[in-house]
This record gives structure tokens, C-alpha cells and sequence, in this order.
């Protein structure tokens, strides 16, 4: 049996990811700060871990390693850059980068790009071992176009690179990097937004969707050609012929449409 890990899945698209990757078959070791009181399948391992946290870090994978199965899919979905939108009665998400609140930087750089590099590091040992494997970086449209704020596109603009250049160094060993951009994904947030009638959610993506097309990329007998690039979840389902949980094909985003 596969065994994946996916980081942040506490809630959001980590969370449905990680259902997602259990029903496909996958043992699935879930981390987050509250993974403890997330609603996952009673097969998914949760791992409480703050993965700004080295330390933490370095516990989740050596839990991994006594198990003794290896592991052959790691997702990093931890991201905190979609706190706090509203301060003190002010949305600051779409502020220009001298007036961004400086905690922001710190949950999309650290949260985000910072630990999923840590996080790789330790899969890589594992994987480079076994000389297989396949590690997804969550990123968005962002990397490619202005999307919100500076501080969004820098965070994503920079898992994008990291997912490039760690694929580079790891072609020899048979390991495939990729950033994955989801859609519109139907997370409690993009919910609660969409019954107050700011979302149009018609061509939405749910969270379990993310974690059926990770499966079918991890199976893919194409995997290492696609490694280093960015993929696009709905797009590759089409691929890959993978349907949402309502057996629906999300229209895939494009850098025009976001």
C-alpha cells in the first residue's frame, strides 16, 4: 500500500487531499496544529505538528520511518497566508506591499514556502533511498499574474521555483517535483464566502478532488516527464480522466481566465 503525507490537512485543501489520497487507497500520515479535532477517516495517521517548528518537522518523518513503509507521495498544503483578511474592521489582503501587515509575510513565507522546503528535504532523504517517489508544492496562478497582493505572488512565485529546481536535482534519482495549481476548491472559507453571495462557485473544484488527482499522478507512467513543471488540477484530471466526487470535470483555470 502507498503511503503519502500530507502537510496542513487540518482543514482546507490539505484536508480534503489527504480524504481524498485514504480513499484512493493511500496509508495517509495528516499533520497540523489542530489535526487532533479534524473530521478525516478514522485510517488517516494524524500527527500533531507545527511545521515552522523544525523540530516538529523532523518527529513527523522519523514517525514515518518507524513504520517502515517508506514514503511515496508528500503534499505540502500547509499555508497560513488566508488569516486575518479583516483587521480591525479593515480588509487588508488586497493592500499594496507597503501597507501589508507584516504578519502576512510570515504566514505565506514561513508557513508556506519555508516549511514545505524542510518538509522536502526530509521526503527527499526517504525517497532518493528508494529512488521513487513524488512530491506536490500546492501554488496558484499567482506565480504568473497579480493576483491580491505582492506578498501572494512572491510566495507563489517561489514554490513554483523551488518545485523546478528541487526536480532538477532529483531527476537522477528518479523522484518528481511538481506545483500543482487547484481551482476554485470548495473549502469551508470558499463555502461561508459563497452563502453570502460574494462567490460564484459553479465551476468549483471540492477538496477531495485535489487529493483524486494527486493519486492519479502518482500513477502516471508519464510522472517524470511532468516533473519540474507546473500542473493544473482540473486540466490534469482531464488528462488523467479523473472525475470530482459529484463525477463532474471542473473547466480547468487558465493564466486569462483566474
Amino acid at each position: 500500500m502507498p503511503a503519502a503525507l500530507v502537510t496542513g490537512a487540518s482543514r482546507g485543501v490539505g484536508r480534503g487531499v489527504a480524504i481524498g489520497l485514504a480513499a484512493e487507497g493511500f496509508t495517509v500520515f495528516a499533520t497540523g496544529r489542530s489535526i487532533d479535532s479534524s473530521d478525516l477517516p478514522p485510517s488517516v495517521v494524524r500527527i500533531q505538528c507545527d511545521h515552522c517548528l523544525d523540530t516538529d518537522t523532523a518527529r513527523v518523518f522519523q514517525r514515518i520511518a518507524e513504520v517502515g513503509e517508506g514514503l511515496d507521495v508528500l503534499v505540502n498544503s500547509a499555508w497560513g497566508g488566508y488569516e486575518r483578511m479583516v483587521e480591525d474592521g479593515q480588509f487588508t489582503w488586497g493592500l499594496p506591499f507597503w501597507k501589508q501587515p507584516t504578519h502576512r509575510w510570515s504566514s505565506m513565507m514561513d508557513t508556506g514556502v519555508r516549511s514545505a522546503f524542510f518538509a522536502s528535504a526530509r521526503a527527499a532523504e526517504m525517497m532518493v533511498a528508494r529512488r521513487r517517489g513524488l512530491i506536490v508544492n500546492i501554488s496558484f496562478w499567482a506565480a504568473q499574474k497579480y493576483v491580491g497582493n505582492s506578498i501572494y505572488g512572491i510566495a507563489k512565485a517561489a514554490t513554483d521555483k523551488m518545485s523546478s529546481d528541487m526536480a532538477h536535482e532529483l531527476r537522477p534519482s528518479g523522484v518528481a517535483v511538481v506545483s500543482l495549481y487547484p481551482g476554485l476548491v470548495r473549502t469551508e472559507s470558499v463555502m461561508e464566502a459563497a452563502r453570502g453571495g460574494w462567490l460564484d462557485i459553479s465551476n468549483s473544484e471540492s477538496p477531495e478532488f485535489i487529493g483524486r488527482v494527486i493519486a492519479a499522478l502518482s500513477r502516471d507512467p508519464r510522472l517524470m516527464g511532468r516533473s519540474g513543471q507546473v500542473v493544473v488540477s482540473a486540466q490534469l484530471a482531464k488528462e488523467l480522466n479523473v472525475r470530482d466526487i459529484d463525477g463532474r470535470q471542473p473547466i480547468p483555470l487558465t493564466l486569462a481566465s483566474v
